[in-house]
């Protein structure tokens, strides 16, 4: 799931460069949290959450095959 949320968050941002990525694991849980250039945020975030609720909702697909639940952090 880390390679998934850094190849969209670097497609989104102006400084790819500075996007990134950890996961840590507990139990079934798998959270993942995203890092980005504060004047990159908004562009991740987007109007209203768009765009975050954008990326949570292919990364939860992406984990149904899995069986494992994903939580993605985007921080400041």
């Amino acid at each position: 799931m880390k390679e998934l949320v850094e190849v969209m968050a670097k497609a989104l941002v102006d400084n790819p460069d500075d996007v990134v990525v950890t996961e840590s694991t507990e139990g079934k849980t798998v959270k993942v949290k995203l890092k980005v250039a504060p004047s990159d945020m908004g562009k991740v975030i987007g109007k209203q959450g768009r765009i975050a609720k954008a990326i949570r909702a292919v990364v939860k697909a992406a984990s149904s095959k899995d069986n494992v639940r994903v939580d993605v952090d985007i921080e400041d």
